[in-house]
């Protein structure tokens, strides 16, 4: 996964930069360093530790639980940063935001996969209204009459060159297409693994997870 012997700790006084990012969202987590140590206890454990310059070594999640879980790491050109892509099980940041950076979601399509897998995990109570997608995750035709619908919707949009209309179609069809694949087990890591491996590029293997 890393080689260490690549790395250049003398340039940071033996710590490098890693630079951690959220492997399903694609946000930016935060930014710390880590001596070889720390680096050596990430690739024994699969879970992230940092070197800190007052706290010494940490392993993120140690106390709080919000562990990191390694997808990759992988050093940068000049071998003194590290990018790290994990599986957060909470908030990356002491103040208790999910990320040290407010940037907002880097990709909105992943947050509406994590919603309609959040919908579909969840039943409604009893007496509760369901939800539009709960109601199109519940029944197989419906579901798949509204894709056709929302695609017939999108070529007569593009075949009328109304761009407006073409873009919230093609938004449409975008939802009633993850809400469709949604009971089959298929993920929106799934569908960019195949689109990334047809472009030719290594895709990281999907979690499994929405």
């Amino acid at each position: 996964m890393l080689d260490l012997s690549k790395l250049d700790f003398a340039k940071g006084n033996g710590l490098v930069t890693v630079v951690t990012q959220d492997a399903h969202t694609g946000d930016l987590l935060m930014v710390a360093h880590a001596d070889r140590e720390a680096l050596e206890k990430t690739l024994q454990t699969g879970e992230m530790y940092y070197r800190s310059r007052s706290r010494g070594l940490w392993h993120k999640g140690g106390t709080s639980g919000n562990v990191q879980r390694v997808v990759s790491l992988t050093a940068d050109c000049d071998g003194d940063a590290v990018l790290a892509r994990v599986q957060k099980a909470g908030p990356a940041c002491h103040t208790g935001a999910e990320t040290c950076f407010d940037i907002g979601p880097v990709d909105a399509l992943v947050e509406l996969d994590r919603t309609i897998a959040q919908r579909a995990a969840k039943a409604p109570e009893p007496g509760e209204k369901p939800s539009y997608t709960r109601r199109l995750l519940d029944d197989r035709n419906l579901r798949l009459k509204k894709i056709g619908e929302e695609a017939a919707e999108l070529v007569t949009a593009c075949a009328d060159g109304d761009k407006a209309r073409a873009v919230e179609e093609a938004a449409d069809v975008l939802y009633h297409l993850l809400v469709a694949v949604r009971p089959l087990g298929v993920t929106l890591d799934e569908v960019k693994a195949v689109l990334a491996r047809r472009a030719g590029k290594t895709a990281p293997a999907p979690s499994g997870k929405g």
